[in-house]
C-alpha cells in the first residue's frame, strides 16, 4: 500500500509538474533539422534514467517563429509525458506556451491539455532541457515550485536539468534562441 501511494504522489507530481511534457507530438524520428523560419525549437524524445526501473519519458516538438523572435510567448507546439511502473502511472500532453533557447539549454512551458490524471487539464508545467549528444539532461518546475499551485507557475519557468536521461534515449535537439539585443 505504501509503494501504490508514492508511485501515485510521484506520478501526481511530475504530471502536474511535467504536463510540460504533455501534448507532445512524440515522433521518435530524432531531432528535426533547424530551418530558417525558426528563431529556436526544442524536439526529440527521452526516457529518464531511474535505478528502480521507472519508465518516464518525455517528448518535445516545440518552436518559436522567426518573425516572433522577441516574443518567446508566441512559442507554439506540444510536448508529451508519461511516467509509469509496474503498469502504474499516468500521462499528459501540453500545448507549448513558451521557449527560450540559450546555447544547447532550453526551456519551454505549456498547458496540459490532455491527462489521464484527475486534475492535470489546465495546470501549466515547465520543462527545461540541455542538450549534450546522447547524454542529455532535464529539468522540470514541480522540482522547485512545491509550494506554487500548478496554475500560479509563470510561462518559461522551470528547474535546472538535474535528471539524466536513460543510456542511448538522448536525441533532445535545440536550436538556440538569437534575438537581436
Amino acid at each position: 500500500m505504501q509503494r501504490r501511494t508514492r508511485i501515485a504522489a510521484v506520478t501526481a507530481a511530475l504530471l502536474i509538474t511535467a504536463g510540460a511534457a504533455g501534448s507532445a507530438t512524440a515522433s521518435g524520428q530524432g531531432p528535426r533539422q533547424h530551418h530558417r523560419h525558426e528563431a529556436a525549437a526544442l524536439t526529440g524524445t527521452a526516457k529518464l534514467y531511474r535505478s528502480a526501473g521507472d519508465d518516464i519519458t518525455f517528448s518535445f516538438d516545440a518552436q518559436l517563429a522567426a518573425k516572433d523572435t522577441r516574443t518567446p510567448t508566441k512559442a507554439t507546439g506540444t510536448f508529451r509525458f508519461r511516467h509509469y511502473l509496474h503498469g502504474e502511472g499516468a500521462w499528459a500532453r501540453a500545448k507549448v506556451d513558451c521557449l527560450i533557447t540559450g546555447g544547447k539549454v532550453a526551456v519551454v512551458s505549456g498547458v496540459i491539455t490532455d491527462s489521464n490524471l484527475p486534475g492535470a487539464k489546465g495546470a501549466r508545467v515547465g520543462v527545461t532541457v540541455h542538450d549534450l549528444g546522447r547524454h542529455d539532461r532535464l529539468g522540470y518546475s514541480w522540482a522547485a515550485t512545491q509550494d506554487m499551485g500548478p496554475r500560479d507557475l509563470p510561462k518559461c519557468v522551470s528547474s535546472a536539468p538535474f535528471e539524466k536521461v536513460r543510456q542511448g534515449t538522448g536525441d533532445f535537439h535545440v536550436v538556440p534562441w538569437q534575438p537581436a539585443l
